[in-house]
């Protein structure tokens, strides 16, 4: 049974499961090629439509509950459910499940709404559970006068003990035979807040000896005296989770609720009680299907939050968190997030996607519509020492027109300035390179990037040894980056001029969770947490374009990756993803 503290929000699980089984797909999911897929739940909903199940009608419903924030594993309910809904001509509707009010905030309702609003599912009337807390009432007491709920007096660690295990029989509560009438005399006094937290509870009267644990008597109210969001303090007992998900449902209309497979042992509970009562309408039905977990991630809220709490990462919205806050900061794109949904399909078997697979989404929209920027993450300084100079003595600037983005030529072109004095990354020079280094050496001659081939003809040292400028020459009939008598080059350099380039941070990542499956050698995820998973670059050089990027806009730093311009602090860039595609060489070596 979801107790209170269970992380169920969505009806999607936020526990990591460590099963690694093959998916099974089985009516149509859009890929990320815009082709389709079969699946299971697009079969059985064609098939309830041609039976005329429900009036012909389709009706979904994304439920979180408002206690966190959206991540990527509610991605995959969010698309299965709005998208399937729209395929068939029905509707979806956003219900927040909130009936624990020690937990729920509004700043999370408005955080899920602005999440799926970002992710392309914008919804202008939610609905709450707390709509029907008065209809679950009334239910309640129906079912306590046909005999079938009742008051029990007994604490939550006795009732947990008597519920007994798989294979262990449960004890009945010495209150299950109270009269219906002292039950719900007892229900209305715990309405009106006569009994302190904790000291009776409602339970289903079903059967305490069934295998199926959720039907041994669950509980349906507990008392509490938490300020609710939205009813204050109207009330002073709640709903649990599975006595109100379920009649939600129904009142709403929903005709297919779609649930993760942990919750397959639900089921029968969610039928139980929609047997049981005078609905208004058809009988939902409750259809499990897997959640989506990858590779090196955690998607626990109760990790999520712990990892926020002690400081690990800087709140919900770390780029390193798999939140869709945070993924959006890093710069993925919501369109990148719902092809992926609809590429991995819905199946029936849990099943750990790599995340590489994941990222290689990201990159191939990235490419497509990010604009091309150069960009120095560990500056060294580069002095052209045969560089023209002007009648005055200063230094002459040329202006070269680069691609934006080769990938689009209606993104046109820049104008990049370029001078006798640049910035080149560090990694980009040696003085001893061993043999496959094909970048900058003394002696050695290179292509800057759509600009001149230079040599480098000296170096300058500090006084530890570490190289301060790099001097080079020239070739003037090189301009554009080609030689007119044909000579190659081994490499391509990106550079920025100094005069004109502007400072920037760039934050680099590495996975927060450093093993593929965190938690498998420990049994706790955050054993696995890489606490250097973050590096700050705080001195870079970036040429002056980029000083208008807009904020959250993501831009390719050539031969570096993709980054992000942070939303809120100007010059601050989060690389989103590198430009290696890590996926194809996986699957290379898998080949």
């Amino acid at each position: 049974m979801a107790t209170p503290d269970d992380d169920r929000s969505t009806s999607t699980s936020d526990t990591s499961d460590t099963s690694d089984a093959t998916a099974t797909t089985a009516t149509t999911s859009t890929t990320g090629d815009g082709a389709t897929s079969t699946d299971f739940v697009r079969e059985l909903v064609q098939r309830d439509l041609d039976e005329g199940t429900f009036g012909g009608r389709v009706q979904t419903r994304f439920p979180p509950e408002p206690n966190g924030y959206l991540h990527i594993g509610h991605a995959k309910a969010i698309t299965l459910d709005f998208e399937l809904a729209k395929e068939f001509g029905g509707i979806c509707k956003l219900r927040f499940d909130d009936t624990n009010p020690e937990t729920e905030e509004v700043s999370y309702v408005e955080g899920i709404l602005a999440d799926l609003a970002w992710l392309g599912y914008g919804v202008d009337d939610p609905v709450y559970a707390s709509d029907y807390f008065g209809q679950l009432y009334d239910w309640a007491e129906y079912l306590i006068t046909e005999g079938k709920a009742y008051v029990d007096d007994q604490d939550s660690e006795t009732i947990r003990e008597q519920r007994g295990g798989y294979g262990n029989p449960g004890v009945e509560s010495p209150y299950r035979d109270r009269p219906p009438a002292e039950s719900l005399d007892l229900f209305r006094r715990m309405r009106a807040g006569e009994f302190p937290d904790g000291s009776r509870v409602l339970r289903a009267r079903i059967d305490m000896q069934h295998e199926n644990m959720q039907l041994r008597d669950p509980v349906m109210y507990r008392i509490r005296r938490g300020h609710h969001h939205r009813t204050h303090d109207a009330w002073v007992i709640y709903p649990t989770y599975d006595w109100a998900h379920g009649q939600s449902d129904a009142i709403e209309g929903t005709t297919h609720s779609l649930c993760t497979l942990e919750f397959d042992s639900n089921r029968p509970l969610y039928d139980w009680y929609l047997e049981q009562l005078p609905l208004p309408g058809d009988q939902p039905r409750q259809t499990e299907f897997a959640r989506l977990e990858l590779t090196h991630t955690v998607t626990s809220k109760r990790k999520l939050a712990k990892l926020v709490a002690d400081g690990i990462v800087d709140g919900w919205d770390d780029p390193r968190m798999p939140t869709l806050r945070g993924m959006r900061r890093r710069g993925y794109p919501a369109s990148a997030i719902r092809d992926f949904c609809g590429f991995i399909g819905v199946a029936r078997t849990n099943s750990r996607h790599q995340i590489e697979l994941f990222e290689s989404f990201v990159r191939t929209e990235l490419n497509r519509t990010a604009q091309r920027r150069m960009a120095v993450l560990r500056p060294l300084r580069l002095s052209i020492t045969n560089w023209p100079t002007d009648d005055d003595g200063n230094a002459v600037v040329e202006h070269f027109q680069v691609a934006n983005n080769p990938e689009n030529e209606a993104d046109g072109t820049r104008e990049v300035a370029f001078g006798g004095e640049l910035w080149i990354d560090r990694d980009d020079f040696m003085v001893d390179p061993p043999k496959k280094f094909f970048r900058l050496a003394p002696g050695r001659e290179v292509r800057l990037r759509g600009a001149y081939f230079v040599t480098a003809s000296g170096y300058e040292t500090d006084d530890e040894g570490n190289v301060t400028v790099v001097h080079a020459t020239y070739d003037p009939e090189t301009k554009g980056g080609s030689a007119p008598d044909g000579r190659k080059v081994k490499s391509t350099m990106h550079w920025v001029s100094a005069a004109h380039a502007v400072p920037a941070t760039v934050a680099l990542y590495e996975r927060l969770f450093a093993a593929e499956v965190p938690g498998e050698a420990t049994g706790d995820p955050l054993d696995d947490v890489d606490t250097d998973s973050r590096e700050l670059l705080t001195d870079c050089r970036v040429e002056a374009a980029l000083a208008d990027t807009a904020p959250g806009e993501v831009v390719q730093f050539e031969r570096l990756g993709y980054f992000a311009h942070d939303p809120r602090e100007p010059m601050l860039f989060h690389r989103t993803v590198g430009l290696r595609d890590e996926w194809a060489n996986i699957q290379k070596r898998q080949g």
